[in-house]
């Protein structure tokens, strides 16, 4: 089951590289793509940064089971199917600031927008027979 390989990846989210970037009280508010970018890419050693880091776990594990669980209940297409192992946490983390960076527009996204934005292209779907 999907879901249970995504939790199973949960507890690595703290070993996510750090940008070295500093967190803001305003990021927590969380009204950007770039905002959940900045919090995910933390230093831990950073006055917010373990709470910033936790915030982006917490963020992620959140979506994406609900997510994940809205498309094994409903038909239709999904927006993403992860490869079985599937990636560690601190490894989509880290490669969701690198996507989120690369295009100033996907920063501007809303956080949810530009989270599932980020996984349909990194982890499409095989094309339905």
């Amino acid at each position: 089951m999907r879901v249970k390989n995504w939790a199973a990846a949960a507890g690595l989210a703290l070993l996510i590289p750090s940008t070295g970037g500093a967190v803001t009280e305003a990021n927590f508010d969380l009204k950007s793509a770039a905002d959940l970018a900045a919090l995910c890419s933390a230093a831990a050693d950073n006055g917010m940064g373990t709470a910033a880091l936790n915030f982006c776990e917490g963020y992620f594990q959140g979506a994406v089971t609900v997510e994940m669980l809205n498309m094994a209940t409903f038909r239709g297409p999904k927006l993403f199917c992860l490869p079985n192992p599937p990636p560690t946490r601190a490894e989509t983390m880290s490669d969701f600031v690198t996507w989120a960076r690369a295009v100033p527009d996907r920063t501007t996204q809303s956080p949810t927008d530009g989270l599932f934005g980020f996984l349909r292209e990194r982890y499409p779907c095989p094309p339905s027979r």
